[in-house]
């Protein structure tokens, strides 16, 4: 008989034990926490504030292999040593991405001078054009000095379309990409880095095509490409007039240049600005409506469907469709992501398998995070990967309350049920998506429910089958009959769109959730979404003390733009306590409006330069609160 442990020894050991049992009863879940292992590392490596020695991420991650390799009978610490490696595999991931695509940055900003390059993308931007310029040639520029990539924005009407592979030489101004406008604010010189963009800036009139260097071929996937995206915008945009072709375009290329500002106003603020993002939605109805269309084909050839797998033969056409979808519409992240989940699922249908999981969702996740790591700190990443993985996981959990159930057949049952099935993904996905709207964009769509039930059903049974059926014809030059019904429904969700968004209340304006506040936020999304059992639950805890970071959190009292144009100060007291004023109402308005919106503020407190705690004279002001004294000259 075994002798009996001591009490105090007997419960030290029960946590440790139960944890052990709980993670064991766990293990199918267990892959899904590889990219959490991987972000992690990637946002450890983001948040140092020096680059780091080289050989620290491969050092990491060969001592962590090491580990686990000595740890490979002892499944718990086994688990932790993996957990260590795919932490430095991420950390490692990102150090090798950072030097891969590294390039020459513009110091200053440079005016006027002639710039001579290739053509990689050329979009509509509103009554103009913008450029992105590669093989750059920039006077007064040494060449070790001179950026891999240059982005120009061409104004008013151009007499070119500037294609793709298309050599230009034009004169202009650039800047560095600038820097965040306020602490914790979008870093867009981080993203242009990651871009190879080393100077933005604007053309002095038109810029002229030329003939290519000598030996230029103007060859690769990528030009190609970019010529056809070109090429499907222009024709949607001739064969479908005003703001219906721009959204077409915007559905078929990724292309959204061409939107006016009212209409993705109006369809950010009634929640429906995800229908113009193509991503799980599109291609997931792209992949549909192939699928199901060359299988019925194949069915109606009695020898053909007798004989083969017409199923997997569909499956195929299906994968080729959504991997042309992918290029033509510019590869974005939330397209990334849901064309490697479409992948996944058609592979399931060739092998005859379960394919919607949260396996293929963090299968997906991994990819993208070794391939692109700094995606991990854009909106995008975030917010598609949070609404996706709540979705598997409330539908999971749905689907096992809901199993054994009797489904009706009837078809106002089965209409309910998608109606219903809209209405829950919706709230599940804006509940999901919330933290990460309000710490990238500081507003809430109140009534994004009632615009996507109409929405998006209009989307699925109508604009997207269009969609499909113009790109088919496209070669065939009768794309116009496809794109009129596109058309109707399209004007259809804008109406929705600027209806909804025209309701009282309609926006709801956050203050910035601090960085603190949305990392919580995604570590306690994750562990309710990814585990099964009820220590799940805790979880929820922590997202709700997440939400509740705001108002915790201090805000800076003074604000500077980056030249000195413009300050901010906040008010202490009065009618607009705790808001933002601004020295100016003309002056650098970019970054004024991201001061604002950070705060909650739709508009700025009176500027009012004779109160107790803000004197001005004409050499400047002076700003009194919480016992400090700040001269703004």
């Amino acid at each position: 008989m075994a002798e009996s442990l001591p009490d105090g020894v007997a419960a030290r050991r029960r946590p440790g034990r139960w944890l052990a049992d709980t993670l064991l009863a766990e293990r199918e879940r267990w892959p899904s926490w590889i990219p959490v292992g991987l972000g992690t590392g990637v946002a450890l490596y983001f948040a140092l504030p020096t680059e780091p020695a080289p050989w620290s991420g491969p050092l990491a991650a060969l001592a962590a292999m090491a580990l686990a390799v000595l740890c490979r009978r002892h499944q718990l610490w086994f688990v932790i040593a993996f957990a260590a490696l795919a932490l430095a595999a991420g950390f490692g991931a990102a150090q090798l991405r950072t030097a891969w695509v590294a390039a020459p940055v513009l110091e200053k900003e440079i005016r006027p001078v002639t710039v001579t390059g290739r053509v990689v993308v050329s979009e509509v931007r509103g009554a103009g054009r913008r450029l992105v310029l590669d093989r750059l040639r920039i006077s007064g520029l040494e060449p070790a000095a001179t950026p891999a990539r240059v982005r120009v924005s061409l104004r008013g009407a151009q007499v070119e379309t500037y294609s793709p592979g298309q050599w230009v030489e034009l004169r202009a101004a650039l800047s560095p990409p600038a820097e965040p406008s306020a602490p914790d604010a979008f870093d867009f010189a981080r993203q242009a880095y990651f871009q190879r963009l080393g100077g933005l800036g604007f053309a002095f009139g038109a810029a002229r095509v030329i003939e290519p260097p000598e030996g230029d071929t103007a060859s690769g996937i990528a030009i190609a490409i970019g010529r056809l995206r070109q090429q499907v915008t222009i024709r949607v945009l001739a064969g479908l007039d005003g703001q219906a072709g721009a959204v077409a375009a915007a559905l078929l290329t990724g292309e959204r240049g061409a939107i006016a500002k009212d209409v993705l106003a109006a369809m950010r603020d009634a929640g429906l600005a995800h229908l113009l993002a193509i991503s799980g939605l599109h291609i997931g109805l792209v992949a549909a409506i192939l699928f199901f269309v060359v299988r019925a084909l194949l069915a109606a050839i009695e020898p053909v469907a007798l004989r083969f797998p017409i199923k997997k033969w569909a499956a195929c056409a299906a994968l080729a469709g959504t991997a042309f979808y992918l290029l033509l519409s510019g590869a974005t992240i939330p397209t990334q992501r849901a064309f490697l989940m479409g992948a996944l699922v058609i592979a399931a249908i060739l092998l005859d398998r379960t394919g919607i999981s949260m396996r293929s969702v963090a299968w997906a996740a991994v990819a993208v995070l070794l391939v692109q790591p700094e995606s991990l700190l854009g909106a995008s990443f975030q917010m598609s990967f949070a609404a996706v993985v709540a979705l598997v996981a409330g539908f999971e959990w749905f689907g096992a309350r809901r199993a054994g159930s009797a489904g009706g057949r009837a078809a106002p049952r089965r209409v309910w049920r998608y109606l219903a099935g809209v209405a829950l993904a919706t709230v599940i996905a804006g509940l999901a998506t919330a933290p990460f709207a309000a710490y990238n964009f500081n507003r809430l769509a109140a009534f994004g429910l009632a615009a996507n039930l109409l929405a998006v059903p209009l989307m699925a049974l109508w604009i997207m089958p269009w969609g499909v059926v113009t790109v088919a014809l496209m070669p065939l030059g009768l794309e116009s009959l496809a794109l009129a019904p596109m058309g109707w429904g399209i004007d259809g969700v804008i109406g929705v769109a600027r209806t909804v968004s025209a309701w009282p209340g309609a926006v709801v304006l956050l203050p910035a959730m601090p960085t603190a506040g949305v990392v919580a936020a995604a570590a306690g999304g994750l562990w309710l979404c990814l585990w099964r059992r009820p220590w799940r639950w805790p979880g929820a805890l922590v997202l709700a003390a997440a939400l509740a970071t705001p108002a915790f959190s201090e805000a800076p009292d003074v604000l500077v733009e980056g030249k000195g144009k413009l300050f901010a100060v906040r008010t202490p007291t009065g009618a607009w306590v705790g808001a933002l004023a601004l020295s100016s109402r003309s002056a650098a308005r970019y970054t004024a409006g991201i001061w604002l919106r950070r705060n909650g503020q739709d508009e700025a407190a009176p500027w009012p330069g004779d109160a107790p705690w803000l004197g001005c004279d004409r050499t400047g002001c002076i700003y009194r609160a919480r016992g400090h004294t700040v001269a703004l000259v």
